[in-house]
């Protein structure tokens, strides 16, 4: 098949590289423009996906938008049988999604109609799902709510962070697509509509979410940590300076005397011991031990650091403001 490749992110890049390796013809990759970087923005840099067409020889189309009349025609020489969209980063016209002769297939990474949206990994964790997966579905208007081509499962782990889950998803995606592309091609692909009734919504991930709530329950606090482990992180103040926080796991639940006095009546966000292990912290219900930490200004370091650093001590109060935490 001739096909048009959309991407952006590095979550993208195994699909390229597997349609190529099942002996598809990528006609072009089309991907954002170069981003600036650096004070000046002087520099830009390329987009994972692009870097990756370039190394293969692949040509490069970066519209500004893809509903520019320009790169429309330009979609139009190229004639594809089929474009392959996977997280791409702007909403597709009707016009550019029908083009293709097989029409537009985008690679989502959930079990649709269950997380429709732009964070579904990220939404996963932070549900506390036991499953998620990637769903192959031809691309409509309306957000996520294409019929399902095809479906591959896999287990989210216990402690399994975003980043970890993000790269198997990225690989099981690229899996799919060419399963997918198989199953048309023989003529048995079997399109299944999503029933709206139960669709969720996994939007944006912005600033507030990350930030570390030391009131929540030991369990939901662990799953934020995981859920923006490696980027952005989550965050919270310690001594009016903010740290990010990592490798959270549940250490007590409350009721199971993982904590000993004083610190099972200490305030949520109270750093109750650091050892070899990590920081464990107060949380509203039970607490966590928290491995890594990333302190503003410096680098990230195992919590035993910091401490050693004399970046926190014990009986310290993660979250506080400024005003209630000055600096000493």
């Amino acid at each position: 098949m001739r096909i048009l490749f959309w991407g952006t992110p590095d979550f993208a890049v195994p699909a390229l590289r597997a349609l190529q390796g099942e002996g598809h013809e990528v006609i072009s990759v089309v991907t954002q423009p170069d981003r600036p970087r650096g004070r000046s923005r002087s520099q830009r840099d390329p987009s994972p996906v692009k870097a990756a067409a370039v190394r293969e020889g692949i040509p490069v189309l970066q519209p500004e938008t893809p509903r520019d009349e320009a790169f429309r025609d330009a979609m139009r020489s190229l004639a594809p049988d089929l474009s392959v969209v996977v997280a791409y980063g702007h909403i597709l016209p009707k016009a550019v999604i029908d083009l293709p002769r097989w029409g537009t297939l985008n690679i989502h990474a959930s079990l649709l109609p269950a997380l429709r949206g732009a964070a579904p990994i990220q939404a996963a964790i932070l549900a506390g799902h036991a499953e998620t997966g990637v769903t192959i579905m031809q691309m409509v208007p309306a957000l996520d709510a294409g019929d399902m081509l095809h479906v591959l499962r896999t287990p989210v782990e216990p402690d399994e962070t975003y980043g970890e889950l993000h790269d198997r998803l990225a690989e099981l995606g690229a899996l799919a697509i060419v399963q997918a592309l198989a199953l048309l091609e023989a003529g048995v692909a079997r399109p299944v509509a999503q029933d709206a009734a139960l669709a969720t919504y996994a939007p944006k991930i912005t600033r507030a979410m990350a930030q570390a709530d030391f009131a929540q329950p030991a369990a939901q606090l662990a799953r934020v940590v995981r859920a923006f482990d490696p980027r952005p992180g989550a965050f919270t103040a310690h001594r009016g300076a903010a740290v990010k926080l990592f490798g959270a796991q549940v250490v007590g639940d409350g009721t199971d005397g993982a904590l000993d006095e004083p610190s099972a009546s200490a305030p949520p966000g109270t750093v109750c011991r650091v050892d070899d292990q990590g920081m464990v912290v107060r949380c509203g219900t039970g607490a966590v031990r928290v491995a890594e930490v990333h302190p503003a200004g410096q680098g990230r370091m195992p919590a035993l650091a910091w401490l050693r650093g004399r970046g926190v001590a014990v009986g310290d109060r993660l979250g506080e403001t400024p005003d209630s935490a000055p600096r000493q």
